[in-house]
């Protein structure tokens, strides 16, 4: 039997963010990564990117490093089959080059994320002007009283807009329950238009079941993002009883084929999500998109706008330089 081969090569890469990215994680202002390039015996060239965030539960971009560094020159399907489940960015970058995905058209519904904190005032009315109605914003990084104050400005977007409420896991309980009394609230208020989809990761991982008391609680929905980062971990949550809202961000949840296979066997209400990964990356994650994620819901790739944008022939010079 004939075992098929692909000469293996890697770069690494940096991309600077406009501003720093401001979470209840901390400032953001480096994305790193490493871009794979597969050849087959026929001169086939196809790209995967491994994009990793260890702060959100997948490896370091140093122990991705290092894993790509100890590999062969010369890859199987099997080498790539066996990445282990420590390593989930990986398992995405190979798989991804392996299926030869290309950049290619969607038809996806994006959500634009606004910038945390009285910034989110102003971005909003560019990112509506190209296209955007539904806005995610982040919070849990000021003081709650004032961005609750922010928020009921937000709830005066035009009819019709969204937004999403992504707390990054900042808040404590009471905080948490008091952002979805509030959001309820608003709910009833026939002055406001606005609805808020949902309130995201309002708590640490460690707090699974307050979450899901608190999504039984409210009429807000939540939805999981850090808790569910890894395919095992989106296992665990389900197996567990969550049945709300799972972001997915496929970058960094592990094989693709997997993914694909929870997906399909549990009908999961998904949102997948981007990871601030390049263009070979997103058009990976946007194929798992088109086919898995809630065709109800816009899919979380409206991120371009905060990090400097690649030249033309960026990914020729990646290869032309070590």
């Amino acid at each position: 039997m004939k075992i098929t081969t692909y000469q293996f090569e890697f770069r690494y890469y940096q991309r600077q963010f406009q501003s720093p990215l401001k979470t209840s994680h901390g400032n953001w202002e480096v994305r790193a990564g490493i871009i794979l390039r597969l050849t087959d015996k026929m001169g086939t060239v196809s790209y995967g990117e491994i994009a990793p965030i260890s702060w959100f539960g997948s490896e370091t971009i140093e122990q991705a490093k290092a894993f790509c560094c100890q590999l062969p020159q010369e890859l199987t399907p099997k080498i790539i089959f066996s990445i282990p489940d420590t390593l989930p960015a990986c398992q995405f970058g190979f798989e991804s080059a392996l299926e030869e995905v290309r950049d290619g058209e969607h038809s996806l519904t994006c959500s634009g994320l606004l910038p945390a904190g009285n910034a989110a005032l102003q971005a909003w009315q560019k990112l509506w002007e190209q296209g955007y109605r539904t806005f995610k914003w982040k919070i849990g990084v000021d003081l709650i009283a004032e961005e609750l104050e922010i928020f009921n400005k937000l709830m005066r977007l035009p009819m019709s807009a969204k937004l999403r409420l992504d707390a990054n896991a900042g808040l404590s309980y009471n905080q948490a329950n008091l952002w979805l009394q509030t959001c309820d609230r608003l709910r009833e208020d026939p002055t406001v238009s606005v609805e808020v989809e949902y309130l995201e990761q309002p708590l640490a991982i460690a707090e699974f079941a307050a979450m899901l008391e608190l999504s039984h609680c409210h009429q807000t929905a939540i939805a999981l993002d850090e808790s569910v980062a890894t395919l095992q971990q989106l296992q665990k949550c389900y197996d567990q009883g969550w049945r709300g809202i799972f972001i997915v961000k496929p970058a960094i949840a592990g094989f693709p084929s997997r993914l694909r296979q929870f997906c399909h066997r549990y009908q999961i209400d998904a949102v997948f999500s981007s990871v601030f990964e390049t263009e070979i990356g997103k058009s990976a994650a946007l194929r798992l998109a088109t086919e898995l994620s809630s065709p109800h819901r816009a899919i979380g790739f409206g991120v371009d706008h905060l990090l400097q944008q690649e030249g033309s022939h960026w990914l020729e010079n990646l290869w032309n330089t070590r």
